[in-house]
Parts: structure tokens; sequence; C-alpha cells
């Protein structure tokens, strides 16, 4: 009320955004392994996927060949999404992503169905992950990794201190004892008849 209203010379100047504005939904091809589970999961059902089945011959000799999808056609049509970012949270693959853009209109309402290549275009607008909070607790994963890489490297300097232990022992030459008489330098040993 005491302070004057500043109006933003929006398209001259572009508009700050949130860190999490929700653009454009972006695909990144390689992860997506025809799951169906946004397709499925879209409230809207404006996620449009097409593949077929190919056979991968086994990489072993004996072994038996492997069927995987191959994706032929992955559309969203944006003209009916809602923007509610289900199929992204849903997605087990980190195949789709939010992207900021949010300057895509068109003057045919078919134009908004965006195929899959046009998808991949918007990749490369979507922003790097924002860094952890330094007072946040370190991921499971990490800490495991951590863990596990620590308890590798203790194991191979042990290693490495046990042949280097080994190496530094010269080979005193002394006379083969045979089984069943004691070794003459062995000096700990009991004489016979000391209680």
């Amino acid at each position: 009320m005491t302070r004057r209203s500043v109006t933003a010379q929006y398209p001259d100047a572009p508009p700050d955004l949130p860190p999490r504005t929700r653009g454009v939904i972006a695909l990144l091809e390689e992860n997506c392994t025809v799951c169906m589970l946004c397709a499925r999961e879209c409230p809207d059902w404006c996620i449009y996927i097409d593949s077929h089945k190919e056979t991968v011959p086994a990489a072993t000799p004996g072994g038996r060949d492997r069927s995987r999808n191959v994706l032929d056609r992955f559309a969203i049509d944006f003209a009916l999404c809602m923007y509610c970012g289900i199929c992204i949270e849903v997605c087990p693959f980190d195949a789709l992503f939010w992207s900021p853009v949010f300057e895509y209109a068109e003057e045919n309402i078919l134009d908004l169905t965006h195929e899959r290549d046009r998808l991949r275009q918007w990749m490369w607008t979507v922003p790097a992950p924002p860094a952890l909070d330094p007072g946040a607790e370190e991921p499971k994963e990490i800490g495991a990794a951590r863990k596990a890489a620590e308890k590798l490297a203790a194991a191979q300097a042990a290693e490495a201190a046990q042949a280097a232990e080994a190496a530094a022992q010269p080979d005193e030459p002394g006379q083969p004892t045979q089984p069943g008489q004691p070794d003459p330098s062995d000096q700990s040993g009991r004489r016979e008849g000391d209680a």
C-alpha cells in the first residue's frame, strides 16, 4: 500500500523464475525403457507412446536371446496437459524433466502436441539440480558408496602392508629340520626336563 507498484516489462525483460518452475516437459530419450508408467498414471491421458520389440542376440555362446522395447513415438499433448508433474514423479529411469521454458504458444492447437524430437530439444533448457543444503543430511546412497570405498581402500592398504612386511623379512639360512624334531634356532621352546 505504501510502495508504488512495479510493472514487469515482459517480454522486453525476461522474468526471474523460481528454480522449480513448471514450464514444459523435456524427454531424455536414452533413459526411456517404454515402461508406460507415465502414460498410465497421466490423469489427462495426454501422453502417447508407441514401441516395438526387438530381439537382442545372446552375449555369450549358449545363452538365450533377449527382447527389448524400442521407442517409436513419444508425444505429449500440451493442449490437454495440466502440468501436475505425475509423469515426472513416477518415471523410474529419470527420462522426464521439468524445463522452465513457458513460451511455446502456437496458433494452431494441433501444434501443441510435441513429438519426441521436440521434447528432446527442451532437454537442453533443463537447469542443473540445485546444490545440497550445507546442513542437510548426506544421502543414503552416497553414504553407502563412501563407506564401501573406504572399506575397500582399507583392505587394499592392509594387503599392501602385509606384502611389504613379507618382502622386508630376509630369508635366514638355516638347517632344515626333519619332521618331529625341534628347530635348533627356536630358543623360546622348553628343554626336556624343564618343569
